[in-house]
């Protein structure tokens, strides 16, 4: 065998009892498990390379359901970030807006659209332009695996522009078409940002359209939904009933009941999936383990503010009338952008700016709408922001429900990113697992593993089991941790001491080796 990790406890993923056992690997794949205890003459296995794994868990690799890496897998070979935290798959396209399919002209403006997510871009040489370039692309070398899900925002930006209005028939048709050849070169699924322009623009009837096109590759739905403030359950119930209708199977994006009007809710969320869930529907969620949400300062603004894409969006916050149109919006009536709620500016902490002279705002609140105006106009709208507007009770309450994932939605852009980036997978593991006894270890390590893998569709990874491929972790249930706070948001993780991606050590002995054992993840054909 190629490698050995001797007298593991191994939990294989399937939310069962660990147990004791030697694991082999050759060839990329889990070759050989053997018990403690196993039947005599049932022989150890032996290997090049044996690794003493006493008192060391092993599982499978775990997949981030909700990663925005999109661009940093290209520019950071390295991506502790996520290798370290034993993440070997990433689920990139999320929240509607992403790089693929494009033009030349929906390119530059998505580019400018998400700078806050993923920087300008200015570093990165943008050689595809579908769907099957950008993941031909990856397939040259990443550190993690990545699967793609097909942004309908940019569908939208592509196909009809930044109106906000109906598609035309043919506009219908192009959108229609740019999905069916996104889920034929790959992409595991559909998208949605329906708090994010110009997504949000899109009625039910036509999104119900397009996971009808989902539906027939065998994909799925992932909509970060119209509210997760005022109207949160509506708009879950409306994700619900919308993929009934297409037949599409449904994915909530960072399902969580923020804000201060969703207090206590989170047993109303479950008791409404439960219900469908137990009438046939097809759902699945994920969540990160933390309160404060992250997103863009632009993303706040009521979504007519943003008609027009980001050049008017400036220009409108030039205009002192239609500034103080938009302040009213945010501040009395409750934007659409900010979920319904009249902004608490108090809870808006500045985690990074595109223009470095701006630096000095990183980790200052926001004390109104004057300071909110002259950040967007400096640092033309790349600003990042974390949200402190989340309830613990809701986010344990959540993450013990039977379909729920782990998913980091990492933005790893500014200076002080959420410490979700760096610490998601170590902290269900340490605080929510060995601290507080929310979920046993067994239970857990199922969330982040095989139940996201049975929603990706992928039939060799996900379990600790022969014949599978080796994308596994082990960790130290005893000291694993997550080192990232919101102080430090880029400390690296404690007590995962190896990683491997197809049986190739991703980090070994805590340190990122030079390997890029990624590779894109393609949609299997149904």
């Amino acid at each position: 065998m190629d490698l050995v990790f001797r007298d593991a406890e191994v939990v294989d993923g399937s939310g069962g009892a660990s147990y004791r056992a030697d694991v082999a690997i050759e060839g990329g794949r889990i070759a050989a498990i053997v018990q403690e205890g196993a039947a005599a003459g049932c022989q150890r296995p032996t290997a090049r390379r044996v690794v003493d794994a006493e008192g060391l868990a092993l599982s499978p690799g775990f997949i981030d359901m909700h990663a925005h890496s999109d661009l940093a897998l290209l520019r950071d070979p390295d991506h502790s970030a996520k290798a370290a935290q034993g993440v070997t798959l990433e689920v990139l396209g999320q929240d509607g807006l992403s790089y693929a399919p494009v033009d030349d002209r929906t390119l530059t403006e998505v580019r400018k659209a998400i700078t806050g997510w993923n920087g300008s871009g200015d570093d990165i040489d943008f050689d595809w332009r579908t769907v099957g370039e950008y993941l031909d692309r990856l397939d040259r070398g990443i550190a993690v695996n990545a699967a793609y899900l097909i942004p309908q925002g940019t569908v939208r930006m592509y196909a009809v522009g930044w109106d906000d209005r109906p598609a035309t028939e043919s506009e219908l048709d192009h959108m229609r078409r740019l999905v069916a050849e996104g889920m034929e070169q790959g992409a595991v699924g559909m998208s949605s940002g329906l708090t994010y322009t110009p997504g949000m623009y899109a009625k039910d009837a036509e999104l119900t359209e397009l996971c009808r096109v989902v539906a027939g590759y065998g994909g799925y739905y992932c909509p970060h939904h119209r509210s997760y403030g005022a109207g949160a359950l509506e708009a879950y119930a409306e994700m619900v009933r919308l993929t009934a209708e297409a037949g599409c199977a449904l994915h909530l994006a960072h399902a969580t009941m923020n804000f201060g009007v969703n207090e206590g809710r989170a047993p109303d969320l479950l008791a409404l999936l439960d219900e469908a869930l137990d009438a046939g529907a097809d759902i699945s969620l994920d969540t990160y383990p933390y309160t404060p949400g992250c997103t863009t300062l632009v993303a706040v603004l009521p979504s007519w503010a943003s008609e027009g894409g980001p050049e008017a969006v400036l220009a409108r916050l030039r205009d002192d009338a239609t500034a103080e149109r938009i302040r009213h919006h945010l501040e009395v009536l409750g934007s659409d952008g900010c979920h319904g709620v009249p902004v608490d500016w108090d809870t808006i902490e500045i985690s990074g700016v595109s223009e470095g002279t701006l630096a000095d705002w990183v980790g200052r609140r926001l004390d109104g709408w004057t300071a909110a105006r002259r950040l967007l106009l400096e640092d033309r709208l790349g600003t990042t922001v974390l949200q402190h507007v989340g309830h613990e009770e809701n986010v344990r309450t959540i993450m013990r429900h039977r379909v729920h994932t782990g998913g980091s939605d990492g933005i790893l852009q500014g200076l002080k990113p959420h410490p979700r980036a760096y610490g998601t997978f170590p902290q269900y593991l340490g605080r929510y697992v060995r601290d507080l006894g929310v979920l046993t270890l067994e239970d857990c390590v199922a969330h982040l593993t095989s139940r996201p893998a049975a929603r990706l569709g992928l039939t060799d990874r996900g379990r600790v089991r022969e014949g599978h491929r080796a994308d596994l972790v082990l960790f130290d249930p005893e000291t694993v941790g997550a080192g990232a706070t919101y102080e430090s948001p880029r400390t690296l993780p404690t007590g995962i001491p190896h990683v491997l991606i197809n049986g190739e050590f991703v980090m070994e002995d805590g340190r990122r080796t030079d390997a890029l054992a990624g590779r894109a993840i393609r949609r299997t054909p149904v």
